[in-house]
């Protein structure tokens, strides 16, 4: 049993000072982060306008992969996320292609995801999706 944490649980943190412990919620198992999730947060170091802050952000995001297991992104993943492409073009709503890559990575495990964005997500037939408040 676990759980994927998206980007924007992260962020939301990084924002608000920082503290996020994933295995705060030991109820929904073992937190699993994609690694699109890795680069997404890697860009926000990327793009720190100043010293301090592209510190700040590296030592956060250092902590969060000390804290979770980084699922990669394989084949089996990727034919879901083409799937997953197509059924979301189908609708006439795209989604973004992180945010799909991290939702493939979710159902290819069975695993919920745990987002502060679910609008980012209710495209994705078959996927849970719980809201982080």
């Amino acid at each position: 049993m676990g759980f994927v944490i998206d980007t924007s649980v992260f962020i939301r943190a990084e924002r608000e000072g920082g503290v996020l412990d994933p295995n705060d919620w030991p109820d929904r198992g073992t937190p699993f982060i994609s690694a699109m999730t890795v680069s997404e947060l890697m860009v926000g170091v990327h793009r720190a306008n100043t010293e301090p802050r592209r510190l700040r952000r590296q030592t956060f995001i250092n902590d969060v992969l000390n804290s979770v297991v980084v699922l990669a992104i394989d084949a089996e993943i990727a034919k879901v996320h083409a799937r997953l492409v197509a059924d979301v073009l189908g609708q006439g709503t795209p989604v973004g292609t992180e945010d799909l890559l991290i939702a493939a990575t979710a159902l290819h495990f069975g695993f919920p995801i745990f987002t502060a964005n679910p609008k980012d997500f209710e495209k994705v037939a078959g996927l849970e999706v719980i809201e982080f408040n």
